[in-house]
C-alpha cells in the first residue's frame, strides 16, 4: 500500500509523504522495534492486542519515575477529599506524576495555584501536564481559543512542562480544510507555549481516526499530523481510544480496507508523543468501539508490548510519560492502586 493516501490534494499528500505518518505503512524503524509482528499488525492481519503478556524476567517495562495518572479518573475523590489526601494515596501506590484535569477541589475547599503546586511537590509528585478546553462559544471561557494568555499563565504558575487539550480539531467541521484551520490554531498555541518553555499537546479520542467528509480517502488524524509543526504541536496518545479508532475506522466509508496500527504511528515519530494515556479495554466485537473499558490490567490491550516498543526508541525510556486513566472507574482509588501495581509488574520478555 502506498505511503500517501489517494487524495486529490497534492499539498496534503506531499506533507503526509514527507512526515511518514500513515500507520498502515510503518517503515523500517517500526519493523525493527516491533520485530516480525509489525508487518502483519500494520497490515491489519495480526490479531488486535489481546491476552495477557508473558511475564518475563527482564527489566521493568515501565521506565523509572515515569508512572503518572490523569486526575480526571479521581475527580470524585479530588472533589470530596481534596488534592492532599488523593496525593498521599497516589504516592503510596507508587505514582511519580500527575496530569491535572482542573485546578479546583470542590467541597474540599478553595486553594491557589501556588498551593496546588506546593501540595503536588510536597507529596513527591511531579505535575506533567494539564487538559484545557480548545474553544467555546462563550468569550469568557477558560479555553485556548478564548483565553490563551490566562491558560498559559496558569500552566506556568504550576510549573508545567506540557499544556494541552483533550478536544478534537472539530471547530470548523470534519473536512480537510476545516482541520487545516484547526492545525493553524494549534501551531499558534504551540508557538506561544514554547515561548514559556512548555509543549502544547492534543489528546485523541477514537473519532480523530475517522475520514474527512469531503475527502473520504483521507484520515483526519493524518491531516492533523501533516499540518501541524512537529516542533510546536505534540500528541498525547490515548492508547485505548486509538485501538477503538482502529476498530471503528479500519475501513473507508466506501468499505475498502484502511487498517492502521496505533503503535506504528508512535514509532514513526516518537518525539511527537511525549505523553500517553494507559487505559484498558476488554475486547468485545459487539460494542461500538470494539472494547469495553475496564481497569488497567483487566483488559486485552497488550501494554507489555506497547510500552516496551516505545521504550526501545531513541530516548524512549527518558522522554515518554505514562498516565493511567479510566473514564468512569467503579471505585477510583481502587482503580489507581490496581493500575500502578499492574504496570509496575510488567517485565521485558526474555530474549
Amino acid at each position: 500500500m502506498p505511503r500517501t493516501p489517494r487524495t486529490t490534494d497534492p499539498e496534503l499528500a506531499r506533507k503526509l509523504s514527507r512526515r511518514n505518518m500513515l500507520g498502515v505503512a510503518a517503515g523500517a524503524t517500526a519493523a525493527a522495534l516491533l520485530g516480525g509482528a509489525t508487518t502483519a499488525s500494520a497490515a491489519g492481519t495480526a490479531p488486535l492486542p489481546g491476552t495477557a503478556p508473558a511475564a518475563g524476567r527482564g527489566r521493568p517495562v515501565l521506565p523509572p519515575g515515569r508512572l503518572g495518572i490523569q486526575l480526571y479518573s479521581l475527580r470524585d475523590k479530588v472533589s470530596t477529599l481534596g488534592f492532599a489526601r488523593v496525593f498521599e494515596e497516589l504516592r503510596r501506590f507508587g505514582y511519580d506524576e500527575v496530569e491535572y484535569a482542573g485546578y479546583s477541589q470542590g467541597s474540599a475547599g478553595p486553594l491557589t495555584l501556588a498551593q496546588l503546586r506546593r501540595l503536588t511537590r510536597d507529596h513527591g509528585l511531579r505535575a506533567i501536564g494539564s487538559h484545557v478546553g480548545y474553544y467555546s462559544d462563550d468569550p469568557g471561557a477558560y479555553t485556548f481559543a478564548q483565553n490563551l494568555t490566562k491558560v498559559l499563565d496558569d500552566a506556568q504558575a504550576l510549573g508545567l512542562k506540557h499544556i494541552g487539550t483533550a478536544s478534537g480539531p472539530w471547530r470548523y467541521g470534519a473536512t480537510v480544510d476545516g482541520w487545516k484551520r484547526c492545525a493553524e490554531e494549534f501551531n499558534h498555541y504551540g508557538a506561544e507555549a514554547r515561548k514559556r518553555g512548555m509543549k502544547f499537546y492534543q489528546h485523541n479520542h477514537a473519532e480523530e481516526f475517522s475520514f474527512a467528509t469531503d475527502r473520504p480517502d483521507v484520515r483526519l488524524y493524518d491531516v492533523l499530523l501533516a499540518e501541524t509543526d512537529p516542533d510546536l504541536v505534540y500528541l498525547e496518545m490515548d492508547v485505548y481510544w486509538a485501538y477503538a479508532g482502529r476498530f471503528r475506522f479500519g475501513r473507508r466509508p466506501d468499505g475498502t480496507p484502511a487498517p492502521f496500527d496505533p503503535l506504528a504511528y508512535v514509532l514513526e515519530q516518537p518525539d511527537r508523543y511525549p505523553l500517553f494515556h494507559v487505559k484498558d479495554g476488554e475486547r468485545d466485537d459487539t460494542a461500538r468501539d470494539g472494547y469495553r473499558m475496564v481497569d488497567v490490567g483487566d483488559g486485552d490491550i497488550d501494554y507489555q508490548r506497547f510500552i516496551s516498543a516505545v521504550g526501545r526508541t531513541h530516548g524512549g525510556r527518558r522522554d515518554h510519560h505514562w498516565q493511567a486513566e479510566h473514564d468512569n472507574p467503579a471505585e477510583s482509588l481502587t482503580f489507581a492502586r490496581k493500575a500502578a501495581s499492574h504496570l509496575h509488574s510488567l517485565r521485558e520478555k526474555d530474549c
